[in-house]
């Protein structure tokens, strides 16, 4: 199974507190072994799967540290999630974070979030389905402290400090309950009926520290790439996509994308034919698209968005987009703007 790099992050802390409690990386893999893991490749299967959760509680026993779960999911910072973690610095606000979590978690970590309506704010629930009791609440310890680790960086204390915050957990009070209070600085509640996180109305528009809105478009596509590449079957076009969104601002040609994806130029063309498309119009594809997420999501000028786009000069823009869309990007502008304005028309959660 593929490792991304949230698992292999997660992976690489948990050999460094087993290190801390005198256990041998071999002790782990021979005790994983003994309750039926398979290991073709322990720098890799061990973190992935199922098999995760067997590899958390076998580290755990090892240890004899009921609180491991809770500080592993601390050590994991928010770099290790990529592309998805810079898109979640460069968001306005708590609300528009939970937005790209509930869209493009899948492709990152387990397990799913699941967001509820409540009395206008939120409950963010983790859907954590399979494994016994007992391994379930150490994923569930792991994931909620992750996620307030992340929260942290992305909002200090403000979410922390606000009123009407609580977490509520599914299982019931455990021996170590005292470890939560540095893993969590809100009302933990147990014995719930769902593992999950409420989160009140005037939370939600809670700001991101680093917000940054054309950071933010490059970033956003290219977790949609990252999710969109899971069950593509065009695979060159999508790593083309990627590579020249990750590229934005200032795009590669031809022979730098062949060189990135380790073929040569002739080959790349070659592939691209066989997925009945070329680079050319991936180019006006990816240019397209961020163009319009500029346009809608930014205050950026006209000519600021020709020069991420990287053309020399601002007629040149303004002359493709039209071929594209029909509309100059001033009248696509205002035409989302006039949407946006119309009577009944609302926003998503």
């Amino acid at each position: 199974m593929k490792v991304n790099l949230v698992q292999r992050d997660v992976f690489i802390h948990l050999l460094s507190e087993l290190d801390k409690a005198g256990v041998a990386p071999r002790q782990l893999f021979s005790e994983i072994r003994q309750r039926g893991v398979t290991l073709s490749d322990t720098s890799q299967a061990v973190v992935a799967g199922p098999d995760a959760m067997i590899l958390l509680e076998a580290a755990v026993d090892l240890t004899g540290d009921p609180c491991l779960a809770l500080r592993l999911g601390q050590r994991v910072g928010i770099t290790s999630y990529g592309s998805f973690g810079f898109a979640l610095m460069s968001c306005a606000n708590l609300r528009e974070s939970v937005r790209l979590l509930l869209r493009y978690g899948q492709a990152f970590f387990q397990p799913t979030w699941i967001a509820y309506e409540h009395e206008g704010g939120m409950l963010l629930r983790a859907n954590i389905a399979r494994g016994t009791a007992a391994q379930q609440q150490l994923v569930t310890e792991l994931c909620f402290s992750n996620l307030n680790a992340v929260g942290r960086s992305l909002y200090g204390s403000q979410v922390e400090a606000a009123q009407g915050v609580e977490l509520h957990l599914s299982y019931p009070r455990p021996a170590h309950s005292d470890c939560y209070k540095s893993a969590f600085n809100v009302p933990v509640t147990f014995d719930c009926e769902f593992s999950q996180l409420l989160l009140p109305a005037q939370v939600l528009d809670t700001p991101v520290k680093t917000a940054n809105r054309s950071e933010h478009v490059v970033f956003h596509q290219q977790c949609e790439e990252l999710l969109r590449g899971l069950n593509s079957v065009e695979k060159t076009t999508s790593a083309v996509r990627q590579v020249l969104i990750q590229s934005a601002g200032d795009f590669f040609d031809i022979a730098e994308v062949a060189e990135s994806l380790n073929m040569s130029e002739r080959t790349l063309r070659r592939h691209l034919e066989a997925e009945s498309t070329s680079f050319r119009s991936i180019c006006d594809e990816i240019r397209n698209l961020l163009s319009k997420e500029y346009l809608v999501a930014t205050e950026l000028t006209v000519a600021d968005i020709a020069h991420l786009l990287n053309y020399a000069e601002t007629v040149n823009f303004r002359r493709a987009f039209v071929r594209w869309n029909g509309v100059t990007p001033s009248e696509y502008r205002q035409r989302h703007m006039a949407e946006i304005d119309s009577p009944g028309v609302t926003a998503p959660l």
